[in-house]
């Protein structure tokens, strides 16, 4: 096996997030930057010789030249067997799919979600461990830790290998198998879903949809489950045709973001179902017509009529969510008698108890739902989990979320994302907060009285690890809350979320506005962390 040692510096930013190191892609084109992260990687997990690899992306600028990098390094470092998506396309659910039905050691993501690209966008690297999910604390600390000392990195003299061709390929005696992007996850979800229930509802002339894939990752995956399996008109999936810039748009279904798909869905003519999915298929949104879901009722909804899905009908062994996520998930686990997980912010942390049967359904606020299928959040299983229900349930999701509400009660909810804020005036804000925390509890705001006041702190009853600074939370008498965060999706400046939230029970209110029936908890947000004094800022920039 002919391979270099390449002396190299080391760099001093490359400390993964959330979801992995996301910086911009002039960042990753500096000499030797993403050769020191992937052998950092490497050196964290310790005697690569004779493992294996799954490697894949969105399809982003970028991602076909690190792929050609990866393999090289892959190949160096003693990987005997890699599988790569066609043309170097893998979504982030199908990834997490292929590493768990191939039983690989584990799989390098390439994405930054759904951040912007292009040339001057931005771009992204992960490392999923043998489950399929995102690697924990443990090992992307270490990571970190051998980024700041790395010295060299280890490289393949061979060409570059054409991924655009399926079937098997040596590199330096390592084999590499380029597989079809989309089959096997495919294969995946017609075991979950009951997919001749939703033909039927698909072919109904009643019935109606419309998926944006916003020129990301999902639309080849979309177009094949939904209109060539479960035939779905053509058409239904727009914007389906993966571009490296994403067409130049922000590939983030929210109702921002998505604004071809949500101006069809509050139209005169709007389709009966409508969704959307991220730059790499792992998020999701969900409409009716003229009916936004929250991502926190999504996952509330979907745990009480999961016994309408084959793959649950036995019943879930508990629900995870974030801790900004609201608490309705919460209300349907405790009539269902199960347990209901509060994790920190970061897919991750669902991995143990997926792992461990304490969890079969989890969400986050951010639009990202999944289940103990992969060990990813994943858009497309989301909407197909809709479809199942719809279809079972013949009802309009307005109607279904309406009823939900009237059973349970509804968490009115939302969130404010104040973006590309400076990190002086971002760590300002939370500064601000934390000072406050010993003073605030049992004090009356508004005629609210703080129950409690603290930096959310996580123990994982699975490792007995301990997760702590995640985020500020400030909770009412009542079950009001307010949670502030800074998310670690970014690139540029510093996102700073505010999450409020305010559960309501009279059957009268449930269809009010969110906005107006939040607006004094709105109010109390901004001025007990000072947004506006700190930051200039007096709208936030999204709205979800």
């Amino acid at each position: 096996m002919a391979h270099t040692t390449v002396t190299t510096t080391a760099f001093t930013d490359q400390k993964p997030g959330t979801s992995g190191l996301r910086k911009k892609v002039t960042v990753f084109q500096q000499a030797n930057y993403l050769e020191n992260f992937v052998q950092a990687t490497f050196n964290a997990i310790g005697d690569c010789v004779g493992k294996s690899l799954v490697i894949g992306g969105d399809g982003r600028f970028y991602n076909q030249t690190a792929i050609q990098i990866i393999l090289k390094m892959a190949a160096a470092n003693g990987f005997s067997q890699v599988w790569v998506g066609q043309n170097g396309i893998l979504s982030t659910p199908a990834a997490s799919c292929v590493i768990r039905k191939y039983q690989a050691f584990g799989g390098i993501i390439l994405s930054a979600s759904h951040n912007p690209a292009g040339q001057d966008g931005d771009f992204g690297i992960k490392f999923n461990t043998s489950n399929g999910g995102p690697a924990p604390e443990s090992i992307t600390e270490a990571i970190f830790e051998n980024s700041l000392t790395i010295k060299d990195y280890k490289i393949s003299n061979d060409a570059d290998i054409a991924l655009d061709e399926i079937g098997s390929k040596e590199l330096s005696g390592m084999t590499i198998d380029i597989i079809d992007s989309v089959s096997d996850y495919a294969d995946l979800m017609e075991t979950i879903f009951d997919f001749n229930q939703i033909q039927d509802l698909l072919a109904k002339d009643s019935f109606s949809m419309r998926f944006d894939a916003m020129h990301a990752v999902t639309g080849p995956y979309a177009k094949e489950i939904l209109e060539n399996r479960l035939g779905a008109e053509k058409g239904t999936v727009i914007n389906g045709i993966p571009l490296p810039d994403f067409a130049k748009g922000h590939p983030d279904p929210n109702l921002t973001y998505a604004e071809e798909l949500v101006a069809e869905m509050f139209s005169d003519h709007a389709p009966v179902f409508g969704a959307a999915s991220d730059g790499d298929g792992d998020r999701n949104m969900i409409l009716g017509a003229n009916f936004f879901v929250t991502p926190s009722d999504s996952l509330a909804i979907l745990a009480a009529n999961a016994d309408l899905v084959p793959a649950y009908k036995d019943g879930l062994s508990g629900i995870a969510r974030s801790m900004p996520t609201s608490q309705a998930a919460d209300r349907v686990a405790e009539k269902l008698g199960i347990e209901a997980h509060e994790t920190p912010t970061g897919w991750k942390f669902f991995g143990n108890l997926l792992d461990a049967d304490r969890a079969t359904l989890c969400g986050e606020e951010s639009f990202g739902t999944g289940s103990n299928h992969i060990r990813e959040k994943d858009g497309l299983w989301a909407v197909l989990f809709w479809l199942n229900i719809l279809a079972a349930r013949s009802q309009s999701v307005a109607d279904i979320v309406s009823q939900h509400w009237q059973t349970f009660g509804r968490n009115f909810y939302t969130r404010h994302d104040y973006e590309a804020i400076p990190n002086a005036e971002a760590e300002q804000v939370m500064q601000h907060l934390e000072d406050q925390l010993p003073t605030l509890t049992g004090k009356t705001f508004n005629g609210r009285t703080v129950s409690y006041a603290d930096n959310f702190s996580y123990h994982d009853p699975i490792d007995n690890s301990v997760s702590s600074q995640q985020g500020i939370r400030i909770g009412f008498d009542g079950g009001d809350r307010i949670v502030y965060r800074l998310s670690g999706t970014g690139t540029e400046g510093a996102t700073l979320r505010v999450y409020i939230e305010s559960y309501e029970d009279d059957k009268a209110k449930l269809l009010d506005d969110t906005q107006q029936t939040l607006a004094d908890l709105i109010e109390l947000a901004d001025s007990l962390a000072k947004i506006v004094d700190f930051t200039g800022r007096t709208t936030p920039t999204v709205i979800t």
